[in-house]
């Protein structure tokens, strides 16, 4: 599929969902993907874009805004916290927050800087022990305690395990969301999407289909 294509598919999802377009952004992934994809996607007018890595982005983000000015990149991949600064300096939204060490220095470098990107906790939904995230039992918790170090909480993020259907986490996770006063769910990509807009995502992060398979 193109980028038009997704973005036909993400219309006609929110309208069936009695939603309104805007209330939806289509992050595209751009990790691991050429130089020359990426610059394919923004020369369409796509401004809004998903990095799994610091060190990636970092080497490929500041000289496509040189070139095409305003673009928001949120980090998507997990965050160590000897480059939450670096992080913090370079991405608009960061979907990871996963622990309590993290959220603590994200706290400790946005008091020294006096800025701190939109943040979203992720949720192992699935309870997985070897995926990141704050289990759904501990999440209001978790997110009691980055409220109380004044970080800017805008939503829930979850990657729902593989062989399971993803509609019942991101269902899971709206429930989080909405009793903790929460409208921001990054959840749904490439092979559920629509799934996530109908319960309620209003990030969905696309890669392959937009940019193609990975080298």
């Amino acid at each position: 599929m193109s980028l038009s294509d997704i973005q036909n598919h993400i219309s006609s999802a929110v309208s069936k969902a009695n939603r309104k377009l805007d209330t939806v952004r289509l992050i595209a992934v751009s990790k691991m993907q050429p130089n020359e994809r990426v610059a394919s996607v923004l020369d369409q007018g796509h401004r809004y874009f998903g990095e799994n890595r610091v060190q990636e982005a970092a080497s490929k983000w500041p000289d496509f805004r040189k070139i095409y000015g305003k673009v928001s990149v949120d980090l998507i991949g997990p965050l160590q916290t000897n480059k939450v600064r670096q992080a913090m300096e370079l991405f608009q939204a960061i979907h990871t927050v996963d622990r309590p060490k993290l959220a603590t220095a994200i706290a400790r470098i946005a008091q020294e800087i006096g800025s701190c990107p939109q943040l979203f906790v992720q949720v192992n939904t699935g309870e997985e022990p070897q995926k990141a995230g704050i289990f759904p039992s501990e999440t209001d918790g978790f997110i009691a305690s980055c409220r109380a170090l004044d970080l800017p909480i805008a939503g829930l993020m979850c990657i729902p395990p593989v062989d399971e259907e993803p509609s019942l986490h991101f269902a899971l996770l709206a429930k989080i969301a909405e009793r903790n006063n929460l409208s921001g769910l990054s959840m749904g990509m490439s092979g559920d999407f629509e799934s996530a807009i109908a319960l309620g995502a209003t990030h969905v992060r696309v890669g392959s289909a937009i940019f193609g398979a990975r080298p």
